[in-house]
């Protein structure tokens, strides 16, 4: 059976040769004026050398805890750990640089042609680069630990514990695959936190001088923050989106892995009998079915590249490419459960598989459907097109008091119904396969990423494209085309998020009975028990830490969008001329209060998810910590429901707004002015505190599963209840 891990080789080397041919395709094209190619070269510039600067504070922390990881567990561990942030950085990196070569594109193709469906071809293409490259690179991670680890130094075969140098002990092939998931979890935080402070900081910037003070429309070149503003679109919500959702992917794949080993070892610890190709085949499953979704995506992705003609309705359009990928993902995925284990008894038995071999498939089909919903939900509240959103903007008529009013209650509204469908999903996939179903219900949810990373990606470049026609001056028509690609790529956005926070819940909880295994004996019943004082106490602490962190980003991006503010009421004072288009705006020094602003802050934030569980495992021990994780994740998934949901109306409801659908109410009123407000407080939660969070509650679990074996042993709680009693 090794022999069909080559499978997770192919569709790895398919997506990315499928990337490399879009990248060539949309650098092909023509990229319009010299004005146009002026102002995207300045963008281009100014995301390179921040990414630059990032990933060298990014990799001085992976080479700190990779050494510190290879003292602690296994050298193993900590090169897996370097093959993940490695695999990790470039999915981010390429996706930045094809988004800024995408984005003026956009701009030339919808002034050439005035249609929108060819405009959203090259939107589109520029952004399947971004998925094809988050899940070949996640896919190639895993094949080589698989193949390097798991099959040439034979840790796959090692089911017996290891102890290391300082007393600790472990699995091996689950702690190797655990560093792979947090160098992936390492570099997508520092991505998601650093560029989601730099964009929205000098976004606000931008809107609160620029469109609420000087009354100058969104993008206009006379803005000193406006190329920062553009730059940001493709540090965070491009390279930051790419890192996020190739950590979930990975995150979610990893978790399915681990969790196989343990429940077949326990299994066999309690007596029962374990078919004995039972391990290989629950670790190949998620792996062959993530391959098969990959391919999928392929082929999705193709079915609107190659389509002849679109429609005027990109959303539409977009959402085929997601359901054919969707669509074919769960097709594949039965023969892959038939093949792996068609064959197979005891099922019921050993691994809880309590409809046969088709168990695992369906847990998967409900996380896929689990997700879709999620998705349909996301944009219910989203998406001008209907009630919620159209709701809010009319609320904008009476004030930007009442707008912040209706946009909170329309957030908080909004996370019943995800939250009962991530429940369903949860009680259904385990009651088709267990624990292990859970965990590929999670799977099922992200194994076609690529499909939604590349809709999700369309959406910062589409907004690239509108803020280049603004500033090159282009005719309004233009700006009509690549604001209605904008528009639709909010909801595609709150779609993506969606997707990242449900799956992050569902491999959280696979990770946390990971967690419980790893410091019981094989073979007794798990069980938190939440009326224990310490794990409540815990578990009150991890409630809290979402909200401590959310509560950091949203005050880095407030002080950096404070000297932004500072920075460009000083231009349209001190540079005559400036608001009269006479005099040339210095756009460089707001790019450089950005990038100090994103880098300056976004140390803390970052480290509070890897520092947090560590500290408290050292100091409480392991059950505290299991309370911390419950805690966190439940919290988490509230806040980054609430807070991208909410953004994504507020945003979309602006731009209703501006589309002259309510009469009197155009740019420049009283009322958009109230939008915009919304807006602005909308950006930071929608794009810097919803899409950490799910990276927050899976880098501590999986922190947590690493370092478990070592706090389980050495923690104060323990030595001082040996010492008193």
């Amino acid at each position: 059976m090794n022999g069909v891990i080559l499978i997770v080789l192919l569709a790895a080397v398919l997506a990315l040769a499928f990337a490399a041919f879009n990248y060539k395709t949309v650098k092909a094209l023509e990229e319009g004026s010299p004005l146009m190619s002026e102002i995207a070269g300045a963008i281009r510039v100014g995301a390179s050398a921040f990414i630059r600067y990032e990933y060298r504070v990014l990799y001085t922390v992976v080479a700190v805890v990779a050494v510190i990881l290879a003292l602690v567990t296994s050298w193993q561990s900590a090169a897996a750990f370097l093959i993940g942030s490695v695999m990790s950085g470039c999915a981010g990196f390429i996706g930045m640089k094809i988004a800024t070569y995408a984005n003026v594109r956009v701009s030339n193709e919808a002034q050439r042609t005035r249609s929108i469906g060819k405009t959203v071809k090259v939107a589109f293409r520029g952004g399947s680069v971004m998925g094809l490259s988050v899940g070949g690179f996640a896919l190639l991670g895993i094949f080589l630990v698989y193949g390097i680890f798991g099959m040439a130094m034979g840790q796959l075969t090692e089911t017996a514990s290891v102890t290391n140098w300082i007393g600790v002990s472990f699995l091996p092939f689950p702690m190797t695959l655990s560093g792979y998931a947090l160098g992936c979890s390492i570099v997508a935080m520092f991505n998601r936190v650093g560029g989601g402070i730099y964009t929205k900081a000098a976004d606000m910037g931008a809107d609160l001088v620029g469109k609420t003070e000087a009354n100058i429309p969104e993008d206009d070149p006379r803005n000193p923050a406006t190329i920062a503003d553009n730059v940001g679109d493709n540090v965070g919500d491009v390279a930051g989106l790419g890192s996020d959702l190739l950590e979930s992917f990975v995150g979610a794949a990893s978790s399915a892995v681990i969790l196989s080993y343990h429940l077949v070892l326990s299994a066999l610890a309690r007596g029962q009998t374990v078919p004995e190709a039972l391990l290989e085949r629950m670790i190949l499953f998620p792996l062959l079915f993530v391959a098969g979704g990959l391919v999928a995506c392929c082929i999705g992705i193709a079915s609107l590249l190659f389509r002849p003609s679109l429609s005027a309705d990109p959303r539409r359009d977009l959402n085929a490419a997601t359901y054919v990928s969707a669509g074919l993902t769960v097709v594949v995925g039965l023969a892959v459960s038939w093949f792996l284990f068609g064959s197979m008894e005891g099922l019921e038995t050993a691994a809880g598989f309590r409809l046969g071999f088709i168990s695992p498939w369906v847990a998967a089909a409900i996380g896929v459907a689990a997700g879709v919903i999620i998705g349909v939900i996301a944009e219910l509240y989203t998406s001008a097109d209907y009630r919620p959103t159209r709701r809010l903007a009319e609320a904008a008529q009476e004030g930007a008091a009442l707008t912040i009013t209706q946009g909170l209650a329309l957030g908080m509204k909004s996370c019943m119904a995800p939250c009962v469908v991530l429940g369903a999903g949860i009680i259904l996939s385990y009651s088709a396969a267990g624990m292990y179903g859970v965990s590929m219900a999670a799977v099922g949810m992200l194994s076609f990423v690529a499909a939604t990373v590349s809709v999700d990606t369309y959406g910062p470049i589409s907004d690239n494209a509108g803020g280049i026609a603004e500033m090159s001056g282009l005719d309004p028509e233009v700006r009509k085309i690549t604001d209605t690609l904008d528009s639709v790529g909010n909801t595609t956005a709150a779609i993506g998020k969606g997707f990242a926070i449900g799956s992050g819940a569902l491999a959280a909880l696979a990770l946390m009975i990971s967690y419980l295994y790893s410091y019981n004996e094989l073979g007794t019943d798990l069980a938190l028990n939440m009326i224990d004082p310490m794990i409540l106490s815990g578990a009150i602490v991890g409630g809290a830490l979402p909200f401590l962190f959310s509560g950091m980003l949203i005050e880095a991006v407030a002080k950096a969008a404070r000297k932004m503010v500072d920075e460009v009421r000083r231009q349209f004072r001190e540079i005559p001329g400036i608001l009269e288009g006479a005099a040339k705006p210095d756009y460089k020094t707001c790019i450089e209060i950005s990038s100090r602003g994103a880098l300056g802050e976004m140390r803390i934030p970052s480290l509070l998810a890897i520092v947090v569980p560590v500290l408290c495992g050292f100091l409480f021990g392991p059950e505290f910590v299991g309370g911390v994780i419950i805690g966190s994740t439940i919290a988490a998934i509230m806040i980054a429901i609430f807070t991208g949901n909410a953004g994504g109306a507020w945003d979309n409801g602006k731009k209703y707004i501006e589309s002259g659908a309510i009469p009197g109410a155009g740019k420049g009123s009283e009322t958009h002015s109230a939008a915009v407000v919304g807006d602005t407080v909308g950006d930071p939660l929608k794009d810097t505190v919803g899409p950490c969070l799910d990276i927050f509650i899976k880098i501590m679990s999986t922190i947590s599963l690493v370092a478990v074996s070592v706090f389980s042993r050495y923690n104060l709680a323990d030595l001082l209840a040996k010492w008193l009693g």
